[in-house]
């Protein structure tokens, strides 16, 4: 069908057709996308959309962006704006994306809907009349001031545990340790909205008793996880669930932003989010269709299929059927769930909190085409254990797989057809009888039909990555049959023979667009336009198309006109890896830094260009060259200091001298430097080895207890002095590179000259901000790789 087989017309089940209902995870709205969340649900449940529809069986996709909850309200706080403002905002983003990923949705919705609302309290008044739900009291921090009860994320304190201490702990998470925490468990909490102390307060709120549904949960399961041939990590999780007991589950929340709870005693509270999300699947197809009980309430004629990462799993296994179960009603649950796993980016995790990895908004700013990305990400899906993206990686696999293999098939095909008709076909198909006689021809018939069949099975059990490599196999096995037939030769030497491998060949490539259009849907529009083809693809078991693999040399008419032929992928050069590695590196904070200090660098640099010019003009009309300023006069700026990124190789405790180290630093060049710092009471002899640190490099030299310090390195003290942590650059940062300020250009100093002060005037305005960055006054230290942090002393003092 014409991308994919969507239809503008709502589509509803059909009596006696395969009906697929298929979901993917809802995106949550408060930030970017990145690409393990791309490939981890809303890609792999398009492929297998794009699959079925290849299939004519009558399947929708639904998706949208999760947007209630204490994330949505956070970030509105952080933005300064509205909970809405900020779905409106990332709901467009999300869409523009998944757009521009070719994502065919049926429905691409939202959840803060009045549909939501409707269908979301339509279920808990069943639950609630079913006896399923339960009253209990909790303990929550309120605050005062801003009357009302704080989200976990809306409290913030010191982390309780032992050895940590962090002092901007979240209520539901440290940072630093990582440890799950409750917000009553922070020692000095404060309200992140107006710096107060809140107090511990009573609240009731209203709990699903799962231990009550769990033998009609577990029979679902039991049942379904057979039938619907589960992956393995999703029974895995689930089974860890039941195995570990079943307990109520909280879904109410003291929040603003959410579906209202339609009880009078309730009537402040809004639903959780945990609750509230998977009906938005619900409400959606609402939107999409008023009849939408005909797909969801419909469990004997549709099938449902869900897409997620592994994190979603419990969600979607055990809370989300059991609310089903718990109404009562005849709800579709869920057939069949595909689970990924994490995709992790060169050496370390993707994260949308801290930026870190390449977001879908960043793919557009590449030159690299939207077919390039899914085919490496679904080549590369984590499905039984994480996967990592790397760019080195996706080089080989464009310039390898993509390019030598299926890009080099079907341009050979289509080239050799367009000749002129001495030297190919004047791009005509040729007629071709005898295919059925020709050994060749046969062996790849054969292979074909088998891996054709191996393709059909693979997609069937949702195993993505295998169904795209049986396709590949299949160009593949193209080009060993172009090679092993020498057709150049036989153009010359025995035309019939080659019009029947030309004829094969092409039919072959008309085969591989359709097996490829879930994977590439643009590659695959591109090879029928090549081919002049309407844009409809189809492999049908009732039209015969899958049977017609058998026998590709009937799959174009003979005397079919092909279009133009173009080649099909661009190799991506090694100098482009290194600049999108480059480009990529450290958070999207660091980023936004490096350009922001290169625009600035470009405006100085015009401004320098624009000055120098009428210095010249006015020294020529002055009869002489203008006189250097004295190195003596020179305004003390950050642009005198020689501060290095630097490694420390060595560190050890000064011989004569209990409160200080003695650290070996290589400073780029081929430079060691012996450096003295008297860090000994605040940071370990063990966690100062092998670190990247910030090194003023030319201060005057100087002894310290025998031994001469070459340089020094920058640490920042917490206010009450109790605390220092090393200055640190990014991890990707060069090793003697000069950390800039942008707006301060120039070369530095030689040597500081100690009787200038320049050093002591400059660093009363050094410091770090509430975000952890090192600045002087509000200009942050700066690399090629972002910009240098310590790990938890804001609004510190450097030195």
């Amino acid at each position: 069908m014409e991308d994919g087989g969507k239809s503008d017309v709502p589509k509803l089940p059909i009596p006696g057709k395969r009906n697929i209902l298929i979901t993917s995870a809802l995106p949550y709205v408060n930030n970017v996308p990145h690409l393990g969340n791309i490939i981890g649900c809303v890609l792999s449940a398009d492929v297998y959309a794009r699959y079925c529809r290849l299939r004519g069986y009558n399947a929708i996709y639904i998706c949208g962006t999760d947007e209630y909850g204490t994330a949505t309200e956070t970030k509105a706080l952080e933005e300064n704006c509205t909970p809405k403002e900020i779905c409106d905002k990332y709901h467009a983003i999300h869409k523009e994306v998944y757009d521009w990923f070719d994502i065919s949705f049926d429905k691409f919705g939202r959840t803060s809907t009045p549909e939501q609302t409707e269908v979301c309290q339509a279920i808990f008044n069943k639950l609630w009349e079913n006896k399923w739900l339960s009253e209990n009291t909790m303990q929550q921090l309120y605050c005062d001031t801003c009357k009302k009860f704080l989200a976990d994320r809306l409290v913030e304190g010191s982390c309780p545990f032992e050895g940590c201490n962090y002092d901007s702990a979240r209520g539901d998470q440290c940072e630093k340790c990582g440890k799950l925490l409750n917000p009553t468990e922070l020692k000095d909490p404060k309200c992140k909205v107006c710096q107060n102390t809140p107090r511990i307060r009573d609240t009731d709120h209203l709990f699903i008793e799962l231990p009550l549904l769990k033998d009609k949960l577990e029979e679902y399961i039991k049942e379904t996880s057979v039938a619907g041939s589960w992956s393995q990590n999703a029974i895995q999780t689930t089974n860890a669930w039941l195995r570990d007991g079943l307990r109520q589950r909280c879904i109410t929340r003291d929040l603003k932003w959410g579906v209202p709870v339609p009880h009078e005693k309730y009537k402040e509270k809004v639903f959780y989010v945990w609750f509230d999300a998977p009906i938005g699947y619900v409400s959606i197809t609402s939107c999409y269709t008023s009849e939408w009980e005909k797909w969801w309430k419909n469990p004997e004629n549709v099938e449902l299929y869900q897409f997620m990462g592994k994190d979603n799993v419990p969600f979607h296994t055990v809370m989300f059927p059991s609310t089903q179960l718990g109404t009562g009603e005849n709800w579709t649950l869920m057939k069949t769930i595909s689970v990924t796993e994490y995709l992790n980016y060169e050496d370390g995790k993707f994260s949308k909190s801290k930026g870190v990895g390449v977001f879908g908004n960043d793919v557009k700013d590449t030159n690299i085409p939207v077919e390039v990305w899914r085919y490496y990400l679904l080549t590369n899906r984590p499905e039984v254990s994480d996967t990592s993206f790397s760019w080195k990686d996706l080089q080989a696999k464009l310039n390898g797989e993509l390019l030598s293999n299926i890009g080099n098939f079907v341009n050979r095909v289509l080239s050799f057809i367009a000749k002129p008709e001495n030297a190919g076909y004047g791009s005509v198909i040729p007629d071709a009888p005898g295919a059925e006689s020709h050994p060749l021809t046969i062996s790849l018939a054969e292979k074909v039909e088998k891996l054709v069949a191996e393709y059909v099975e693979a997609m069937e059990k949702v195993k993505l990555k295998q169904g795209l490599k049986t396709a590949m196999l299949i160009s593949s096995e193209g080009n060993f049959y172009l090679q092993a037939n020498q057709f150049w030769k036989l153009y010359k030497d025995d035309k019939p023979s080659c019009a029947i491998v030309i004829r094969t060949a092409a039919g072959l490539v008309h085969l591989l667009a359709q097996l490829l259009e879930p994977f590439m849907p643009s590659f695959s529009r591109e090879v029928f336009k090549q081919l002049n083809l309407p844009l409809h693809f189809s492999l049908s078991d009732e039209r015969g198309e899958v049977l017609l693999a058998s026998r590709p040399w009937e799959i174009l008419p003979p005397s079919h006109r092909i279009g133009t032929p173009q080649p099909l992928f661009k190799e991506l050069v090694d100098e482009e890896v290194q600049q999108y590695r480059e480009k990529f590196a450290g958070s999207q904070a660091d980023r936004r830094a490096r350009d922001e200090a290169a625009n600035l660098t470009d405006q100085l640099n015009k401004t320098k260009l624009s000055d120098a010019k009428k210095q010249k003009a006015a020294s020529s009309k002055g009869g002489g060259k203008p006189k250097p300023q004295p190195a003596a006069e020179r305004e003390i700026t950050m642009a005198r200091l020689d501060i290095r990124v630097g490694k420390i190789l060595k560190a050890e405790k000064h011989p004569k001298a209990d409160a200080l180290y003695v650290e070996e630093i290589d400073v780029g060049g081929g430079e060691i430097r012996t450096v003295v710092s008297g860090l000994v009471k605040y940071i370990p002899l063990e966690e100062m080895q092998n670190r990247m640190v910030c090194v003023l490099c030319n201060l005057k030299p100087a002894k310290m207890r025998d031994i001469v310090s070459q340089a020094m390195v920058l640490a920042a003290s917490s206010s009450d002095g109790s605390k220092v942590e090393l200055v640190e650059p990014p991890k990707s940062a060069t090793i003697g590179e000069r950390v800039t300020f942008p707006g301060f250009e120039g070369e530095p100093d030689d040597v500081l000259n100690p009787k200038k002060k320049v050093w002591e005037t400059l660093l009363v305005d050094l410091n770090t901000n509430e975000n952890l960055v090192a600045c002087y006054k509000d200009v942050p230290f700066t690399t090629s790789a972002g910009e240098c942090k310590v790990s938890s002393i804001s609004n510190g003092t450097i030195r």
